[in-house]
This record gives C-alpha cells, structure tokens and sequence, in this order.
C-alpha cells in the first residue's frame, strides 16, 4: 500500500513518527555513516544515483535521508513503510522538515564518523544537526566525477565492514525495528542463514525461526521464533484454553501486552508455553476488552 506524504503534516502520520522513534534502536556498524539523499525509486538501491554511490560504499554503513521518516540505514530500505511512501525529492526543505529528518540523524549517528555526500536541502540538515561532517560533494551534483571521486578518497580512509557481520547486523536492525526492542537480537543469533533469494527462511541449527518476507521486510514467525519472541518479553498473547483452530477471538484472551498493535507479529501462550504464533488483528488492548470479534490470525500452533 503506498502512502503518500505530500506536505509537513506527513511528518505526523503515525508511520513516520514510529519509524523516527524506532531508529533510535539501531545502531551503525563500523567507523564511519555515509549520508546519501533519498530518491524517487523505491527501494532506494535500484535507482541510478543509489547504483553510483554503492560501488563507493560497499561495506560501508550508509544512512539514507528522507523527509517524512528522518533516516534509512541502507539495510532497512526494503522494510515497510520506508519502501511504500511517495513524496516530492526537488530537494527543498522546510524548516520543519530539516529540524524532524535533523534529529533523528543525529540521534542515529551518535559517536560515528560520518561523510556527508548530500547537497541542497539535504545537506543543510547535516549542516544544522553534525558537528564535524565531512562533505564529498561542493558542485551541488552528488553523482558527478568529482563528487564521487571526493566520497571514495573518504572512504578509503575506514576499514570495511565484513560481509558477514554487516550482513548479520542487518538482519538483527530488522528485528529490532519490527519488535521494538534491542532485546530482539536473540531472535537472530550468530549463526543465522538466510536461504532464499527474494522471501528468506531464517534457519538456526537447521531449524527455521522466521521467514523475512521479500514484499514488506518484515519476519513471520515460526513457533521457533515465537519461543525467542517470549524469551524477549515482547508481543505476546494469554489464553487459558486448548487452542484448536486458526482463529483467536478475543473472549479467549485473558491478557496481552498493551504495546501490540494491528499487524504485529505475536506469540500466544498457554500456562507460560508457546501455543501458536500469528498476526495481530487489534492491538493488545482491543484484545483485552473486547467481548468479540477475532485477535489473533494463527500461522502456527502446537497440535
């Protein structure tokens, strides 16, 4: 679904505002954040500037800027909302916007180096929130010869990120954004392999856990996931009968955390035992209240 986000008020949609908080549970991986402007194509790395600018930084964090949702480090740049919005890139900000999309970069890039390859109204958010940022691009033209060949000068400067701990460090900010928490790195251990090309199964010891879809970038559990979902303490659901279908209405459930909203991914459990996991249909406190109606779709359940 897109979501269109024409004017300031899009910085208050409740999309945008829960992207900005969440980016502040992830961290950067490396010695350096390199800053890019957003684009028009989505997801960023398959338009052409974002095609330049990766030859430049590979392995390298990059950290995306764009106005209404502040930051997108490269690696969530496929996790919804960040690649279902549409909004203008003419380059020009707002006061209001550089202050938003400002702090929450300057939050995220907290005691990093960081190369600013921006120009426009992109570069005076990093001009008005980064201290000591270093530009790569002086001629206002971030693909050009001489903008990209001051980036990759910069960048030589830093040791790589290895290919496995950035691919590692992605997965674990998926998780961390989608369950709130820098507790749901245990929902990824060391370890993990992602076997797919597009929608990934994620496999412990040979068991899946979740499987990260190619559509939004987010997990869906399996009941493997749902046991470290409960062990994080997040996104789950009380019932106190024997569950014998897909459906959870919601005179069944006894309790749940009041922080679910619709869509979550949650895990129900039974006398502390995981008993099924599934998708969210009303928040937790729907859940709670409610004398009908379903709370819960079932993926997977002990049977």
């Amino acid at each position: 679904m897109k979501i269109p986000c024409i004017t300031d008020e899009s910085l208050y949609r409740p999309e945008a505002v829960r992207w900005r908080e969440r980016m502040n549970l992830l961290q950067p991986v490396g010695d350096v954040v390199v800053v890019l402007p957003c684009s028009m194509r989505k997801p960023y790395s398959s338009s052409k500037s974002h095609t330049i600018f990766m030859r430049a930084t590979k392995n390298i964090q990059e950290a995306i800027l764009t106005s209404p949702f502040g930051v997108c480090p490269r690696e969530m740049e496929r996790t919804y909302p960040i690649q279902s919005y549409d909004t203008s890139t003419t380059g020009d900000w707002s006061k209001e916007e550089i202050d938003v999309t400002g702090e929450c970069l300057k939050n995220y890039v907290a005691g990093k180096n960081v190369i600013a390859h921006v120009s426009g109204g992109y570069r005076e958010v990093c001009e008005a929130y980064l201290d000591d940022a270093v530009y790569t691009c002086n001629d206002g033209r971030t693909t050009s010869w001489d903008s990209m060949d001051n980036l990759k000068m910069e960048v030589k400067k830093y040791p790589r990120v290895k290919t496995k701990e950035k691919r590692l460090k992605g997965f674990r900010s998926i998780a961390r954004y989608q369950f709130r928490t820098p507790k749901a790195d245990l929902l990824i251990p060391e370890g993990t392999k992602a076997v797919g090309r597009f929608t990934r199964r994620m496999l412990y010891e040979k068991e899946q856990i979740a499987t990260l879809s190619f559509e939004t970038g987010l997990y869906s559990l399996n009941l493997k996931g749902g046991e470290k979902l409960k062990e994080i303490g997040v996104n789950w659901v009380e019932i106190d009968f024997d569950m014998k279908t897909n459906t959870l209405f919601n005179p069944g459930v006894i309790n749940a955390d009041p922080n679910i909203i619709p869509k979550d991914e949650v895990v129900i459990l039974r006398n502390n035992e995981v008993v099924g996991v599934g998708k969210a249909v009303l928040s937790g406190e729907e859940m709670i209240k409610s004398t009908k109606g379903v709370g819960v779709r079932v993926r997977h359940r002990v049977k």
